[in-house]
């Protein structure tokens, strides 16, 4: 708390949508998720799509960025593997590790999802002004990097 009321109840309604839109992002992972396979779990799609924003990967970067357990983003890539949508091979730098890269068929299903997934959020902002729109992703960047 602050000596500032109005700050702490606007930093309180901050974390609050944030809490809306937390639970809302799951949903539409999950639903992601289904479109691409419907076998591929929630977590399997947030790092086939990181995958796909990438090009290439390992699964120790994938940990790492999207601070997972090593052993999770590891059974979850096999599963994207058994799906068809990664291929792992060596790394021409470092033979003992893998490179990860996004299928055809990955990179397809992915940018179908989020076509769909954009298209939903222009429905929602599209009424919104470009500088109000440009200054609520830097503020969301900020709030990332925190």
């Amino acid at each position: 708390m602050t000596a500032d009321p109005a700050l702490d109840a606007a930093i309180a309604s901050v974390e609050e949508q944030f809490a809306v839109v937390f639970t809302r992002a799951r949903v539409v992972w999950a639903e992601s998720a289904k479109l691409v396979h419907p076998d591929l779990q929630p977590a399997g799609y947030k790092l086939l799509s990181t995958i796909v924003r990438s090009g290439t990967t390992n699964a120790h970067v994938l940990a790492e960025h999207l601070d997972m357990d090593k052993s999770a983003v590891s059974r979850q890539v096999r599963q994207l593997e058994q799906l068809g949508l990664v291929e792992s091979r060596a790394d021409e730098r470092d033979g003992r590790a893998r490179v990860l890269a996004p299928t055809p068929l990955a990179r397809e299903r992915v940018a179908e999802v989020r076509a769909a997934n954009q298209a939903r959020l222009r429905g929602a902002l599209r009424d919104r002004p470009v500088e109000e729109l440009r200054i609520l992703a830097d503020v969301l960047r900020i709030v990332g990097e925190s």
